[in-house]
């Protein structure tokens, strides 16, 4: 990256400074001590370092000892100059030139660090109810987990994800409930859900079960032909199992439809049948861990850091959510993960000294656990946002895609940080027009794409009607960006200088990106990068009359196609080759 290759340089500078004694008082200097930042000004350079912190071991002015540094850097083609205490860089055409011969080596392994510390991640997120159509807060949680795993994978980690099924609370009686009355209206009983609002708070009485209780009618014949039709004589638990099983299955296949790939989908219910909550009970209670009071038994988790001690089994002795959530964190750790991540709803805030607080009681280390705590989307239609609720006018995640398509639902959904209330504007999602973030992305690609097309292909003359010869044939085309020739590609560096200064930054993107667990620098990284080879496109012409110059430009136009695909990969969006 040019930063390590400016700041390696200064560094260098400030040791031969120095043994020269040129630093005034100071007698050493430990490496990383100094940060490298982008000047405000762009004039100034591409990259700037404020050595005035050295001032106090120096006991010299700023400027003094910049220049002092200044004077031993090996400048190579590289610009340095100083203003006050500020050292700063700008790159030369060999490293421009590097750079590009670089992206035309690794191609869409560019942007990859090497020598990293590799983990092995679980990443959770989504983990809904299997009792209905996933809602547009479980899509963002899709689309951002999702690509975050794409992230960390290109990152160089080992990436498991896992969607948790919540199958072992009373929702799934709830839904069998709600089955049996759709089941009812099929078959022409005059019969509704409740209209009390607490009442009706046990029953999931959306629309979406109507095409259930019509699929079930279908399967079931057999059964119902032996009750004669009496849904109240089929036993509940068949149609908890059919609803649940027929609502995972459509959230999956959406998921496909999605771009989401999980590895597993673990249920809640076979983690109870395995006796692993208990298991985990059992040894808070034999580490002394646990008390009874009123009839329940108490976590001391405010031994941990939590702050009051929580409930995991209640005076009736059922389990609360936290107990199965606490066997399975351990259930992850005992299956060698060295991480987990999870992405849970704001409102789930309060929950994470618990869980990490039972980590700890049972032994491990609760670092290895990391919350992503995300808020939640505002649809947006013609300037009013649109309200949405579990049981009432659902806007769900498939209705939304089949309004404005994988990409656009995809991109959206990531482009705001993960703590930031996400509004989605339906309609601009919609619109073909620069406007549009994703759209205008999609286009630059598509524009990177047609130029390489009219250069390579033959063209039919109009006036004429004859074959004119491509500018450069296909086969040529290949070997030029295979055999990247430095001295060509350095024919229009100067007219490419921010794009290529804007490709250079994919590099340190990707590595801050993985560290801070972050998707949404990526969407504004793409939508930069399209500005500027929107900007460079039409500022300078590709193919020209020179055919170097148009292969060095070629060169060039190829290099961003390259990383722009790249980080679209990440995010799950496609890179259309035409729009």
């Amino acid at each position: 990256m040019f930063r390590n290759y400016f700041l390696d340089k200064v560094e260098d500078a400030i040791t031969k400074a120095i043994q020269a004694g040129k630093l005034g008082q100071m007698s050493e200097y430990t490496k990383g001590s100094l940060p490298v930042e982008k000047p405000k000004n762009p004039d100034f350079g591409d990259l700037a370092v404020n050595v005035s912190s050295l001032a106090r071991s120096a006991r010299i002015a700023p400027p003094m000892i910049a220049n002092a540094i200044v004077e031993f850097i090996e400048k190579d083609d590289c610009e340095y100059s100083v203003i006050g205490g500020f050292i700063n860089f700008k790159a030369g055409n060999t490293l421009l030139i590097n750079l590009l011969e670089e992206i035309s080596q690794k191609g869409d392994e560019f942007g990859k660090p090497e020598n990293i510390e590799k983990e092995k991640i679980i990443l959770e997120y989504i983990s809904a109810n299997p009792t209905g159509p996933f809602h547009i807060g479980h899509g963002r949680w899709a689309a951002m987990g999702s690509s975050l795993a794409n992230l960390l994978k290109f990152y160089g980690h080992d990436v498991y994800q896992e969607f948790y099924i919540n199958d072992a609370g009373s929702q799934i009686q709830k839904l069998g409930r709600s089955l049996a009355i759709r089941l009812k209206q099929q078959l022409g009983e005059d019969i509704d859900f409740p209209q009390d609002e607490t009442e009706r708070k046990n029953y999931y009485p959306g629309d979406y079960l109507i095409p259930v209780a019509e699929q079930f009618l279908q399967d079931k014949k057999e059964l119902l032909n032996s009750v004669s039709n009496d849904i109240d004589k089929i036993d509940l638990q068949i149609l908890c199992d059919y609803a649940k099983d027929y609502e995972e299955a459509v959230q999956r296949k959406l998921l496909d439809n999605f771009r989401v790939s999980f590895d597993r989908f673990y249920s809640e219910l076979s983690l109870h049948q395995s006796g692993k909550v208990e298991e985990c009970v059992q040894k808070l209670r034999d580490s002394g861990k646990i008390y009874t009071k009123e009839g329940a038994e108490w976590f001391k988790s405010s031994d941990y850091g939590d702050d009051q001690d929580r409930v995991i089994k209640k005076a009736d002795g059922s389990n609360t959510y936290l107990t199965a959530d606490i066997a399975y964190h351990i259930d992850k750790l005992e299956r060698g993960f060295d991480r987990m991540i999870n992405i849970w709803g704001a409102d789930h805030h309060g929950y994470v000294a618990r869980v990490k607080a039972s980590i700890a009681a049972l032994g491990y280390n609760p670092d290895k656990l990391e919350i992503l705590l995300g808020q939640l989307v505002n649809l947006v239609i013609n300037g009013n946002e649109v309200r949405m609720g579990k049981r009432k006018n659902m806007v769900t995640l498939e209705d939304l895609i089949d309004e404005v398509g994988v990409d656009a639902t995809r991109f959206w959904m990531s482009m705001r940080n993960i703590d930031t209330t996400l509004d989605f504007d339906i309609e601009l999602a919609k619109t073909k027009s620069d406007e549009n973030p994703v759209f205008y992305v999609q286009y630059a690609h598509a524009r990177a794409c047609s130029i390489i097309r009219n250069a390579i292909n033959e063209k039919i003359d109009t006036e004429t009607g004859k074959t004119v010869p491509p500018v450069i044939s296909e086969k040529d085309f290949e070997s030029m960006i295979s055999n990247f020739d430095k001295n060509n590609a350095a024919l229009s560096v100067k007219e490419a200088r921010k794009l290529i200064l804007k490709l250079e930054d994919f590099k340190s993107l990707i590595k801050n990106s993985a560290e801070s667990r972050q998707v949404y620098t990526i969407c504004r990284y793409v939508q930069d990068l399209a500005a500027e080879f929107h900007s460079f496109y039409n500022s300078t012409r590709v193919i020209t009359d020179d055919i170097e110059i148009t292969k060095s430009r070629l060169m060039i136009v190829q290099s961003f196609k390259t990383v722009l695909a790249n980080a679209l990969r990440i995010l799950a969006v496609s890179a259309p080759e035409r729009m």
